[in-house]
């Protein structure tokens, strides 16, 4: 089993858990915080370890109060970056989760998004047999030197998770990332408008899907929030029922989905059963305090699975 290259960042979440967002010039009181590791590559490795898929975690680590909290944490992991510690400090994500679940970050970059063309140079594309990008760091100066890697190795297939940040990627960027084929990974929201920047008109989701998949030849995945999920891969189409859970933040479900569905397509399940795997690992991370299980999590959901015939 070859590995996953996992192209991005890895930051310090700093979850704040508060009755609402403040409006200007007003005070409010949180009720709860706390330091996880986090950012949209880390997490998605982390769905990767836990399934016990290999991979490599290719994040610049950088220095400061942040840079050292991500290094000792990934240590008592068994983690390791294999990207030289830059001088500048790495940054971090401040997570405002609201009652109910939804969550708003804002965020700092710092070293853990800034990729130099020289860390590529030690890279074997041959050892790996999918690779993770995600548009936050594309978005970045270096992110030329990301693509320009991945265009350098057209026979290495990408999953391009873009996230929120789709929006603000530059015309020729988002050209760029769509011009390598990629396995998409969307909310609903997200498949819309990228399908309309492409130039189609699609009002729902699976329009958008069958309007992408057209454009890269390559599956699209549609989460669907509590309505599951959906796939377009053009040999087959359809949709994955929703987890019932009680939800406590929604930080990572995304990354947690996406991090799971490459661990068991790689493992080699089919894309249905990968999905519905993808869903429940994503809708037990929704259920916890920020983007990761601990051990008795993943240890109970992985009883779950095996009870419902999953493994």
């Amino acid at each position: 089993m070859r590995k996953t290259l996992i192209l991005g960042a890895t930051v310090v979440d700093v979850i704040l858990c508060l009755p609402r967002l403040p409006q200007s010039q007003e005070s409010c009181n949180i009720y709860h915080q706390e330091l996880r590791l986090g950012g949209c590559a880390f997490n998605a490795s982390e769905a990767l370890r836990r399934f016990g898929a290999d991979y490599t975690l290719f994040s610049p680590i950088g220095g400061g109060v942040y840079g050292d909290f991500v290094r000792r944490e990934l240590g008592k992991l068994g983690v390791a970056s294999p990207i030289p510690a830059p001088e500048a400090e790495n940054g971090c994500c401040y997570c405002f989760v609201e009652e109910g679940g939804e969550r708003t970050f804002v965020s700092y970059h710092g070293a853990e998004y800034r990729f130099e063309a020289s860390w590529f140079e030690g890279l074997d594309a041959a050892d790996y047999a999918a690779a993770y990008l995600c548009a936050l760091e594309v978005e970045e100066e270096g992110g030329e030197n990301l693509l320009s890697f991945l265009e350098g190795h057209p026979e290495l297939p990408v999953w391009f998770a873009p996230g929120p940040r789709l929006a603000a990627l530059r015309e020729e960027r988002f050209r760029r990332c769509l011009a390598l084929r990629p396995t998409l990974h969307l909310n609903a929201r997200e498949s819309i408008e990228t399908a309309r920047r492409c130039g189609e008109n699609a009002e729902t989701p699976e329009e958008a899907a069958r309007v992408l998949h057209a454009v890269t030849g390559a599956p699209v995945i549609v989460t669907l929030g509590g309505e599951g999920c959906l796939y377009e891969t053009g040999e087959e189409r359809g949709r994955i029922p929703p987890v019932p859970t009680r939800v406590v933040d929604t930080i990572g479900a995304g990354d947690a989905h996406v991090g799971a569905l490459m661990a068991r397509r790689i493992l080699g399940d089919d894309w249905r059963r990968a999905l519905a795997i993808a869903n429940r690992f994503a809708a037990a991370v929704t259920s916890v305090t920020g983007a990761q299980l601990r051990d008795g999590d993943f240890t109970a959901l992985m009883g779950r699975l095996s009870q419902e015939g999953l493994l």
